[in-house]
């Protein structure tokens, strides 16, 4: 578990393996409860190669000094990911507001 947000990280490893390959991050807040936005790949075993890039949205909690996950919303494809920015566009608008 880690105890700073920048620490937070959804890399995982088994044994010299990289299952999980976090591309970058965004911390969307920060706080007892913290939103990160991630970018990643993942290791197909069949393939022997890394997957198409992947996004995640997870939440955190901080409970007794170690952010621990709460929740996760993995986007399925860059078409949804498209379609989520296109609507919060909308929804948003230019005026920011």
């Amino acid at each position: 578990m880690a105890s700073k947000v920048d620490d937070i990280t959804i890399s995982y490893r088994e044994g010299d393996e990289v299952i999980v390959k976090e591309l970058d991050k965004a911390v969307l807040s920060k706080g007892a409860w913290t939103t990160i936005l991630f970018k990643y790949r993942e290791w197909n075993r069949e393939k022997r190669d890394y997957g198409p890039e992947r996004f995640t949205i997870r939440r955190y909690r901080k409970i007794g000094g170690e952010y621990r996950q709460q929740s996760k919303f993995n986007i399925s494809s860059k078409d949804q990911a498209k379609k989520i920015i296109q609507t919060l566009q909308a929804w948003i608008g230019d005026s920011g507001g």
